[in-house]
């Protein structure tokens, strides 16, 4: 669940030290901030808005989820983090919030999306601050982390998410669809010093170059793909000027109005020409740069693509009967698994299918195994899921744990396919064989650690 930089090769880490142009901007600062580097990261969660659970903690200030821990604890053998509780992430990048709230409310049928969007953080909490009617895609060209992309997605809950592996340069021939687009770019990493010691072998001028190449693509079709009036959100979790504010000021060049971003000074976050800057030595965090930009023109009511209902597939009578809102779903049916998707969104993933590589149409919700459909493993995490459409199993913590390693869990007379939940939040499926639970909770995200 860490924090995004360019993929590179791994090496030993070097001892730690400022790049030039980060101790250069600090001066005197600079040694403070070196100390700051050698001690102990903070500890944080954020919060599932739509999943209350019991997890103390002291508020982040610029989050209204967001909460501090004392200690570390072993999340792995926490069931609350595999049913979408919370999401682990260091405070800083959780500003997000703060840009979210300065570009102000979306219009009706608002297209968010997150453009480099693994593991998960950003789009997480998009998914619950966005507004019941807009559609989240969260897009993550690098196979390697879409499948962490998609497990923390889905764990999270909302039902209106598209999942797509895309390039960049592929959202050219859709035009201008999106009210709000979110850039967490792939950046040089200095933020992270502290937090990921391979951070410091990864740097370097040539990373630096490589990088702001990048983010200069990945932002001119980022601005493209938005709606006059729209907004876009940047961030990375580097230092870099280059990688930063000049980055910002491109857009600018060509248009884009900056839109001012409000922090309580007490925070320690620094106000940066166009942006923010977060510097461990001045605020509970890592390194990290966020910015937000206006679209000139005005907004339509909605997204083109919404307009109209589409005739498509209607959802199994079945799985109608899964879900919350019965009428309101369509189906998009493949030969392993069925998605379910609000009719209004239909002729947009149409088109999205079109240009993007498709990896997740909407939500899973049955899958076809030995000629029947079963429930999938992702409707017993989503917040759409019908209360009272299984028989639901309330585990104790050790029975939990248990059933995340993939355990048979014993029964007397159980029959039939039940929802397994911790603390009233679903967790997965088993199905009865007589003496015992059979346990389907999916092989890849089983845990190993006793």
């Amino acid at each position: 669940m860490g924090r995004k930089r360019y993929p590179l090769s791994v090496a030993p880490a070097p001892p730690l030290a400022l790049p030039p142009h980060v101790a250069g901007l600090l001066g005197e600062e600079a040694d403070a901030l070196l100390e700051a580097l050698r001690q102990p990261s903070p500890v944080s969660i954020r919060r599932n808005p739509a999943k209350p659970a019991d997890t103390a903690g002291e508020p982040v200030p610029w989050c209204l989820h967001g909460r501090y821990l004392e200690q570390r604890p072993v999340f792995t053998l926490d069931p609350l983090l595999h049913a979408g509780a919370y999401y682990v992430q260091e405070a800083a990048s959780m500003l997000l919030e703060q840009a979210l709230t300065a570009c102000g409310p979306l219009p009706p049928n608002a297209v968010a999306l997150d453009l480099c969007a693994a593991p998960g953080g950003k789009a997480t909490h998009l998914a619950g601050w966005l507004p019941p009617d807009a559609l989240l895609i969260a897009n993550e060209p690098v196979r390697q982390r879409q499948g962490a992309l998609a497990e923390n997605i889905w764990k999270w809950g909302r039902a209106d998410v598209v999942l797509t592996g895309a390039e960049p340069q592929a959202l050219a021939p859709l035009g201008a669809f999106c009210h709000l687009v979110v850039v967490d770019a792939p950046c040089s990493g200095e933020g992270m010093f502290r937090k990921d010691p391979h951070a410091r072998s990864q740097w370097g001028p040539n990373l630096v170059a490589t990088c702001a190449a990048r983010q200069n693509t990945i932002l001119d079709h980022a601005w493209e793909a938005l709606l006059p009036g729209g907004h876009l959100i940047y961030s990375t979790c580097t230092w870099e000027t280059v990688e930063n504010e000049d980055q910002v000021q491109r857009l600018v060049d060509r248009g884009a109005e900056y839109v001012p971003v409000p922090v309580d000074p007490a925070w320690g976050v620094v106000a940066s020409g166009p942006g923010l800057r977060c510097y461990p030595h001045r605020m509970r965090g890592e390194g990290f740069f966020l910015a937000a930009l206006r679209k000139p023109g005005d907004q339509g009511a909605e997204a083109v693509y919404a307009k109209g209902k589409r005739a498509g597939s209607e959802l199994l009578p079945l799985a109608q009967g899964w879900l919350n809102e019965p009428g309101r779903w369509a189906g998009i049916q493949g030969q392993e698994v069925l998605h379910a998707l609000d009719h209004r969104w239909l002729r947009l993933v149409e088109t999205l299918a079109v240009h993007l590589p498709m990896l997740n149409p909407g939500l899973p919700v049955a899958m076809r195994k030995g000629g029947k459909w079963l429930p999938h493993p992702v409707l017993a995490l989503s917040t759409a899921l019908r209360a009272d459409a299984f028989t639901a199993l309330d585990l104790p913590p050790e029975e939990a744990l248990r059933y995340l390693r993939g355990e048979a869990l014993p029964a007397s007379g159980a029959e039939g396919t039940a929802l397994v939940r911790f603390k009233g939040l679903g967790l997965g499926w088993v199905n009865g064989a007589g003496n015992r639970w059979n346990n389907l909770w999916p092989a890849p995200w089983r845990i190993r650690m006793r």
